[in-house]
């Protein structure tokens, strides 16, 4: 047990480490580095889960498989494969939800509903002011915007219902996903040619912190089920 936790704590430093270095590859905008830390990074997160779990959830192995995906696809940059990377985000998304619900005892579906809301209209606001949207991107956004906002929503339910360590850390993390998707929406489609040098590497340390948070999470939630 105790080489298991050295392990897991070594691997947790080097996770910490790697994602420093691939959140300055992203400010000085370095692809090589990217390229290889950015896979890495879930890479890491799936040997710390393998070491620290002893349920090793395959619902989990996949969230973390469409992450790598995601990540990957996300660094050229492009139109297509930033539409190819939201259809596997938003895969992804449904397999947290689905996930969470595993993992949680929802017994009322109203503080859901009432946690929901508050996001669902702060993110249709963003998308109905929003003019530059691709066409081919136009429902899959949408489908992303209620998939955030239910996630959050559910998350900040369980945290008000039932204030423990779990629903803490999976309400840090639903809330460092929410600003990570302010982060790429604002990115991609408001300030297009502007700050870039700053929104890469802002979205990575949020994309490198809230599934770190997650996987915490996940762990927690399996330890407290047996």
């Amino acid at each position: 047990m105790q080489n298991i936790k050295s392990i897991v704590t070594s691997l947790t430093i080097c996770y910490f480490l790697i994602a420093l270095l691939e959140v300055y590859s992203e400010y000085i905008s370095y692809k090589p580095i990217i390229f290889i830390f950015k896979p890495l990074l879930t890479i890491l997160l799936f040997i710390m889960y393998f070491f620290n779990s002893e349920k090793r959830n395959l619902l989990f192995c996949i969230v973390l498989l469409t992450s790598l995906i995601t990540n990957i696809l996300f660094i050229p940059n492009t139109q297509n494969y930033l539409l190819y990377a939201i259809v596997i985000f938003t895969i992804h998304r449904i397999i947290v939800i689905y996930l969470i619900l595993k993992l949680q005892k929802i017994k009322d579906i109203i503080p859901v509903i009432l946690g929901t809301a508050p996001f669902i209209l702060i993110f249709f606001y963003l998308f109905v002011e929003t003019t530059d949207i691709p066409e081919n991107s136009f429902l899959i956004l949408v489908i992303q915007n209620i998939l955030i906002s239910l996630f959050a929503g559910l998350s900040l339910s369980c945290y008000i219902m039932n204030d423990n360590k779990q629903n803490s850390i999976l309400l840090i993390s639903a809330l460092l996903f929410v600003m990570l998707q302010f982060t790429v929406f604002i990115e991609k489609y408001y300030l297009t040619n502007e700050f870039q040098h700053l929104f890469r590497p802002l979205a990575m340390s949020l994309n490198t912190l809230a599934f770190f948070s997650f996987y915490k999470y996940v762990t927690i939630a399996e330890i407290k089920q047996q």
